[in-house]
């Protein structure tokens, strides 16, 4: 276990990073196993058997580790599940307790009751039905009093159909620490023109409508709220919109926090900021914008159309 010297947060960002990775091993087992029990929850609403067992090993392993931390999973929890196995308990990882020094003044006191954490322990799971493997990430976001202040992302296949020997990608952040794992990646020159991230698989004429009045030159539409936010990180696209309901507090919560963590933005359509206590409605009803760059995002903003606000109950323009 983490020495309890270590401040909090920091620990927690620990056992959330080995947690991921080891909820990513066992997403290959399900896969390698060709049983994915896929449970349909609703339109273009799957679970699978990775799914709910990854997030019995995340959200096991963090309540173990800290008594009386709140933590929300995607998924219903099987109040029957068996206990974690010896190998299934994870140790902190190192990487993330070396930069303990490094924590930010503002949050090195901070206590459980202060911090929801939000778990999807399979984001894209569409696209890993469907064998899209690359878009699919394990998602774990911490929120200080309701904001996203430090999240875990890891791509359990990363670079897997250009290099089949790649191990995954972890990703961690927090806001005024900064972002690691993202290797040359994070430097590389924004592309010309305007990029444009979107949903692969919730498309809509409101989504069109709000993609198309921020002036794409180009659109990417693939899976996985974390995927996407990767991309923007990875300076590969400009803008992730998407004018919808759809998209869920556990989404957004570790993906804005990376974003916040490397001086981007994600906000609601409206530019407003999203909030992640505990009793929050879970579903973000106005949508989500998020971008590298502050002045992209309220380019946007400003050029979203009053038909879109008015759908995603937004108030008007003034």
């Amino acid at each position: 276990m983490p020495s309890p010297a270590a401040p909090l947060l920091m620990r927690l960002l620990a056992c959330s990073a080995s947690a991921a990775v080891r909820a990513g091993a066992y997403v290959h087992e399900v896969m390698r196993s060709g049983e994915l029990g896929i449970v349909i929850k609703g339109h273009n609403d799957l679970q699978t058997q990775a799914d709910r067992g990854a997030q019995r090993l995340i959200t096991a392993n963090l309540r173990a580790a800290f008594p009386g931390l709140t933590v929300i999973g995607e998924e219903e929890e099987d109040p029957a599940a068996a206990p974690l196995g010896p190998d299934e308990i994870v140790e902190p990882l190192d990487e993330v307790l070396q930069q303990c020094h490094r924590c930010p003044e503002k949050v090195q006191n901070v206590r459980p009751e202060d911090l929801t954490v939000w778990v999807d322990p399979l984001d894209g799971t569409s696209e890993f039905a469907d064998n899209l493997l690359d878009n699919v990430t394990v998602l774990i976001g911490v929120a200080l009093e309701g904001q996203a202040v430090a999240g875990v992302v890891y791509q359990p296949y990363y670079r897997y159909l250009t290099d089949p020997s790649q191990a995954g990608r972890l990703v961690w952040g927090l806001d005024g620490l900064g972002i690691f794992g993202m290797g040359s990646d994070s430097h590389r020159p924004l592309p010309t023109g305007r990029v444009v991230v979107t949903t692969r698989s919730h498309d809509s004429d409101t989504v069109t409508a709000a993609v198309t009045a921020c002036g794409p030159t180009q659109t990417l539409r693939v899976g996985g709220c974390g995927h996407k936010v990767l991309l923007l990180l990875e300076r590969r696209a400009h803008l992730y919109i998407f004018a919808s309901a759809g998209c869920k507090k556990w989404d957004t919560c570790a993906p804005e926090a990376l974003l916040r963590a490397a001086g981007g933005r994600l906000t609601d359509i409206f530019g407003r900021q999203l909030r992640y206590d505990p009793g929050v409605e879970r579903p973000n009803n106005r949508g989500v914008l998020a971008a590298m760059r502050v002045e992209d995002h309220q380019r946007c903003v400003e050029a979203m159309p009053e038909d879109v606000r008015q759908k995603l109950q937004g108030p008007k323009q003034s």
